[in-house]
């Protein structure tokens, strides 16, 4: 997590690996565990029904700095989340003999349903303060209970599926809807309706054709990329914590790349930490966020690349109809 904060805070990197997994007391080979992509991969650990998984932590924090700068009491904390199902765990690391923090914390199964992420941060009293957020792991692990492979990068999935008389019931009012973009899961999941447009599936999972097909595939995969821009942006900004101070908490996940590479297209001439605080002042009290829709429009248009793509479907349909004249 990051953010800004009106009072000293750690510059230094705070650094956490996972050295080994207990699952139900047993070891996790360590082909699960993957420290260049910081993620744990727990399906198909070699226990089908396994109840906890323990993992052991070793985290290093800016010692240089911690001792001469302005905090004191200070501890280190290991936090596992899943937005899904609300679950948070947190155990203290105490130092080692080594001078690192160390310690376990227990992932519960019945609590986690897929990706749970891992944090560390770092508390300390500050100007008289205790207990305030000081510093926190840069990249945060995952711990994956439906991957058997320990890959961190997760796209976007795409489910075909026939809206009116398919398997998903939730989707039967929209079965005139050509996609519906669903972001309330770990991964946003594009839902392309097979029977809303007759061919529309085919022609976006096709590669040539004439120059219609062309210009009808580069328009609708913008289209849809611009409606999932711009429902990850709200789901992003919708979903934002805030601190003991209110101050907002930059999300983890695919949520912190989105606002990333969007907020400085909605406010454009804005600090990143001024954006975030601004979107969060509209949508906690309710004003100005009607505005904010058009920049919202233009910054999910510059990702989906509508501009590009619609140009060179003019141009290649205008030299179509040139050829046949």
């Amino acid at each position: 997590m990051k953010a800004v904060f009106p009072y000293p805070t750690l510059l230094g990197d705070v650094t956490c690996d996972v050295v080994s997994v207990m699952v139900d007391g047993k070891p996790l080979p360590y082909r699960h565990i993957s420290a260049s992509e910081r993620v744990v991969a727990l399906h198909q650990s070699g226990r089908a029904q396994w109840e906890e998984a323990v993992l052991e932590l070793r985290a290093a924090l800016p010692e240089d700095e911690l001792r001469s700068g302005p905090w004191q009491d200070v501890i280190c904390l290991a936090v596992l989340t899943e937005k899904a199902t609300n679950a948070r765990s947190t155990t203290r690391l105490r130092r080692a003999a080594d001078g690192s923090m160390a310690g376990t914390i227990t992932l519960p199964r019945t609590f986690h349903i897929r990706r749970a992420t891992l944090s560390v941060l770092v508390a300390a009293t500050v100007e008289g303060v205790p207990g305030r957020l000081v510093g926190s792991l840069e990249d945060d692990w995952y711990v994956d209970l439906s991957e058997a492979t320990p890959v961190r990068q997760r796209e976007i999935e795409t489910v075909e599926v026939d809206f009116r008389d398919g398997p998903h019931e939730w989707l039967r009012p929209y079965k005139d809807s050509a996609w519906i973009v669903d972001t309330s899961a770990d991964i946003p999941t594009v839902y392309l309706n097979t029977t809303a447009v007759e061919g529309l599936v085919q022609i976006l999972h096709g590669s040539g054709g004439s120059t219609a097909e062309h210009a009808v595939r580069d328009m609708a995969a913008s289209q849809i990329a611009q409606d999932v821009w711009t429902a990850m942006f709200h789901t992003a900004a919708s979903n934002l914590d805030a601190d003991e101070d209110g101050t907002p908490v930059m999300p983890t996940g695919w949520r912190e790349a989105v606002l990333r590479v969007m907020l400085p297209h909605v406010f454009p001439g804005r600090q990143l930490t001024d954006a975030l605080y601004e979107i969060n002042e509209r949508r906690t009290k309710g004003f100005g966020w009607s505005e904010l829709q058009t920049g919202i429009q233009y910054a999910a248009g510059r990702r989906a690349q509508i501009a590009k793509k619609l140009t060179r479907a003019v141009r290649a349909v205008d030299h179509a109809e040139r050829s046949t004249v």
